[in-house]
């Protein structure tokens, strides 16, 4: 017979020497013992060692070491995992700051899901294998020379192809279901996407090539795509919001941010520019 009273023993127990744990690295922080914490911000000390292992086993321990790891053993599954769950998370984010609701009132899209598929089964192989190919093309070559020619291999071959996928990508998403309604996406968006490439990627590689490992490359990029994608996604979403208020109400209505009503995803038009794609 299960034992239910000795597993709740057992579970508060560890509850409970989690949270002395936790509260021993507060007083620490707050003491000055980690470097740099005192009197700032205990809690992001507390963070930081959980992500970092402290400063006695930075590199060794914490949740960054491990997500590490887990490139180094399984570098195609970690990044499907982190580009889709980022892809995901960056349609939620959007649709709440945009206040784009969906007809029943939520922020969990249709689209929510289809972003997490998108980022893990296509963006995240895709940017594999061809950052898997930049680097091997350029294994072992690190003059200024060298460099400066694996930015313009990014950006001259690497960038159109992924922008390329990416825009056909969100096509599919919106509703395009014809040749005709793709090539139209791909045409208005491809070269606005392109700007934003040709305007961040060098400045992320540069700083991939100066600082990080090979193995971080990608999800580099997909934390610097994150940021500009949800940016740029809610500025979309707002601007559709309000083309539907005006189609619907006409120029007197005024609405700010708060008054915002829920939104159908099947009245907007296909978005000319969504997240920018990991280089």
């Amino acid at each position: 017979m299960v034992d239910i009273k000795g597993d709740i023993h057992k579970a508060a127990e560890k509850v409970h020497d989690a949270t002395e744990k936790v509260g021993g690295l507060l007083d620490e922080a707050e003491a000055g013992k980690i470097p740099g914490t005192k009197g700032h911000h205990p809690i992001s000390a507390v963070i930081g060692t959980a992500l970092t292992g402290g400063m006695k086993n930075a590199g060794t321990k914490g949740y960054l070491a491990a997500y590490i790891k887990e490139l180094e053993d399984n570098p195609l599954r970690t990044k499907m995992l982190t580009a889709g769950t980022l892809a995901g998370t960056q349609e939620l984010v959007a649709s709440w700051l945009a206040k784009d609701r969906n007809k029943h009132g939520n922020y969990f899209t249709a689209r929510v899901p289809k972003m997490a598929a998108y980022g893990s089964l296509v963006s995240a192989p895709l940017g594999h294998f061809l950052i898997w190919a930049l680097q091997k093309a350029f294994k072992g070559r690190t003059s200024l020379r060298s460099k400066i020619l694996q930015i313009l291999v990014s950006n001259l071959i690497i960038a159109p192809i992924q922008n390329s996928v990416y825009l056909v990508a969100m096509a599919l998403i919106a509703g395009a279901r014809t040749y005709h309604q793709v090539r139209a996406t791909v045409k208005v968006g491809f070269w606005k996407v392109m700007r934003v490439s040709w305007i961040t990627s060098p400045i992320c590689l540069a700083f991939a090539q100066k600082f990080l490992p090979d193995q971080l490359w990608i999800p580099f990029f997909n934390i610097v795509s994150f940021i500009i994608g949800t940016y740029i996604n809610t500025i979309t979403k707002k601007k559709r919001l309000a083309a539907l208020r005006k189609k619907h109400f006409g120029d007197d209505r005024r609405s700010n941010a708060g008054d915002m009503r829920p939104g159908r995803p099947d009245d907007y038009p296909p978005p000319g520019m969504g997240g920018n794609p990991p280089y």
